[in-house]
């Protein structure tokens, strides 16, 4: 029997495409920002959250996170923190390497919910990666959007990422815009302390919040944790979790995470349907 096909399936999952780098930037001592240009006719089109396979020839393949913006088709943006061998082949690219890239795979954050609603952006670290699609789409649509509130937290002032996005935010009447950190040098002026403590800066009313969250999975827990002590439904809190995606389909098994597979089911799911499973270390 013939089988059909969608145009939207036609591309082969585990085929990489050759994309180029065509621009660094260095966020922090360990975390560089890469730009992508695709080397054939495949245009990688996604929604905020999702992840692709990044692979360096000779070396692996890691799941990352899309950092860029949803709108601009012909370019692709990483942010990598180099924590093992592969992350850190990626952190030492330089413009002209060539790698391939499989995706975009993965659920997205829920925009198309908020609508009406005010959204509360909660970033943790290197979780501010995922979620700055989120905002960028949410500054395209803030006439559609009550409130929308951002708080982002570092462990240190030399941990911030995105240093020009976060001046812009900060001065953007469109967003409210809070950061702080936790330790800091005599030249920081800002906050110091959990990001959590800076709930109370931003306006939401709990029942009409829908709020997206990434960072370790601690902070998650916690930040869901005070969001649900404010009166904000868990339905409405989704979180982005990391597994050791490998294949990005949900064949291999590598990002069970109990009765899931995050390549199919998450990364970004509502924190009610996983809650139990944040308790358990480990998991």
């Amino acid at each position: 029997m013939t089988q059909t096909i969608a145009p939207e399936q036609s591309w082969a999952p585990m085929l990489p495409h050759p994309y180029r780098v065509v621009g660094t930037v260095v966020e922090t001592q360990d975390t560089v920002t890469l730009l992508f240009e695709s080397l054939s006719d495949h245009q990688l089109r996604f929604r905020p959250g999702q992840f692709t396979m990044l692979y360096v020839y000779g070396v692996g393949e890691v799941p990352i996170s899309i950092a860029g913006n949803p709108h601009l088709g012909g370019q692709l943006v990483h942010t990598v923190r180099a924590v093992g061998a592969v992350t850190r082949a990626i952190c030492g690219l330089r413009a002209g390497d060539v790698v391939g890239i499989r995706g975009p795979f993965g659920t997205g954050w829920p925009i198309d919910q908020v609508a009406g609603r005010d959204l509360l952006i909660v970033a943790g670290g290197i979780g501010l990666a995922p979620l700055r699609p989120a905002v960028i789409e949410a500054l395209t649509q803030r006439e559609s959007i009550r409130q929308l509130s951002l708080l982002y937290g570092a462990r240190t002032p030399n941990d911030l990422l995105y240093k020009d996005d976060l001046i812009g935010w900060k001065a953007s009447p469109s967003i409210d815009f809070e950061v702080t950190v936790d330790r800091a040098h005599s030249d920081w002026w800002g906050d110091v302390g959990l990001v959590t403590n800076l709930l109370p800066r931003v306006r939401f009313q709990p029942d009409r919040t829908t709020a997206f969250v990434c960072g370790p999975e601690v902070m998650m827990r916690v930040v869901a944790r005070a969001l649900r002590t404010a009166g904000v439904h868990e339905d409405h809190v989704f979180v982005s979790l990391e597994r050791n995606m490998k294949c990005g389909i949900g064949m291999c098994g590598h990002c069970q995470y109990g009765s899931d597979l995050l390549c199919r089911t998450g990364p970004v799911a509502p924190y009610s349907a996983v809650a139990d499973r944040l308790k358990v270390d480990e998991l």
